[in-house]
């Protein structure tokens, strides 16, 4: 296998993050402390949010959203299959049940129009996914949610900055969940937020992301050690004042990608829906010849790294067959044998841009 001269991510860090955990190190307060609040503050004024609460992973995000929203046994969540398995594992560690609908074929989002037939009397809450870094069509979902009286948890952990109708994604249902994963569009290193508008869902995450304690060695529900530190929040904070330029990066690297591709048959380039800032997390192609695996090991070869996200949806992973998931849903099932992935990043060159243009045409012709 070649050397790999062009990864499929990279984190940028740089001199303010290091100087930044330094200084945290330095001041003895290393855990949850001073830090956290300031970026909690910062990232929910980031997305127009009145509340952030900052945990330790994007997963324990959808966790402590869920259970904030009182989410439990018995109950069930709408969301889609096509998606990272945080999605649906957190639904389950509550004790509820996930129900999967099908994706739009161009956004690979959930699709609003397969949402309301899947509502029964245990329906709790709908959770899109802002897949790849693009919203779902949160208007119709929104109306759905009112009329049925749900709550609405978006899963944005791939779409920091992303925007819908001119509205930042984190401020378009009752809650959103982010993921400062390395991989991701700002990075903790490890690291998650909720963001909400409404007072009592953030006073409940809180309590669940400390153990169940509103007040110290006061436990009044069961509650969890989902805390973020302030070396994660400092690193947080520097990054929060670059993802702007880091999106516009992306942004920027996507058009050269469509531009470069856009006249190879087998190759359906992403689309970006009207109203829709779309930040690219990942670049995701679709391969309709069937040779998708043929060309990831090219690019491979070519030390072009690239990704299959997702191979499996989650109805058919092993844990959910065994949960007694039995589902066919035709767009979900064509999508995940023709995506691909390529590199994006915000550290990327053009003559890497113009490598991969020149490789995936060398593949096909």
């Amino acid at each position: 296998m070649a050397d790999i001269k062009v990864s499929i991510a990279s984190p940028v860090i740089e001199e303010e993050e290091i100087n930044a955990v330094i200084d945290v190190m330095k001041s003895g307060m290393i855990a949850q402390g001073p830090k956290v609040i300031e970026f909690e503050e910062e990232f929910a004024k980031y997305v127009g949010a009145k509340y952030g609460i900052a945990t330790n992973s994007g997963t324990s995000a959808l966790h402590v959203a869920l259970l904030a929203a009182g989410i439990g046994e018995g109950d069930e969540v709408i969301t889609t299959p096509f998606t990272f398995a945080a999605t649906g594992n957190s639904i389950l560690y509550t004790g509820a049940r996930p129900v999967f609908v099908d994706i739009d074929s161009e956004t690979f989002t959930i699709d609003p129009a397969k949402i309301e037939e899947a509502i029964t009397d245990k329906t709790k809450a709908i959770m899109p996914v802002q897949l790849y870094g693009q919203a779902a069509d949160m208007e119709p979902i929104m109306k759905i949610a009112k009329e049925h009286d749900l709550i609405v948890i978006e899963d944005a952990a791939q779409a920091h900055g992303a925007e819908y109708n001119g509205e930042k994604v984190g401020n378009l249902g009752d809650m959103a969940c982010f993921s400062f994963y390395p991989t991701k569009n700002m990075t903790t290193s490890e690291g998650g937020m909720i963001t909400t508008n409404r007072k009592e869902f953030a006073e409940n995450a809180k309590v669940f992301r400390a153990h169940g304690s509103a007040t110290k060695y006061h436990h009044d529900v069961l509650g969890y050690n989902f805390r973020m530190t302030d070396i994660a929040a400092a690193i947080g904070l520097e990054q929060l004042k670059k993802i702007d330029s880091f999106n516009e990066k992306r942004i920027a690297n996507a058009k050269c990608l469509n531009e470069g591709l856009k006249d190879i048959e087998a190759i359906e380039t992403p689309v970006l829906k009207d109203g829709c800032k779309h930040v690219y997390h990942q670049y995701t192609i679709k391969i309709k010849d069937g040779k998708r695996y043929e060309l990831s090991d090219y690019l491979i070869e070519n030390g072009i790294g690239n990704g299959i996200y997702y191979p499996i949806p989650l109805y058919n992973q092993v844990l959910y067959k065994e949960l007694g998931y039995d589902q066919a849903l035709p767009v979900t099932d064509e999508t995940v044998e023709e995506v691909l992935s390529l590199p994006i990043h915000a550290k990327l060159t053009q003559e890497d841009l113009d490598y991969i243009i020149k490789t995936i045409k060398e593949f096909f012709n």
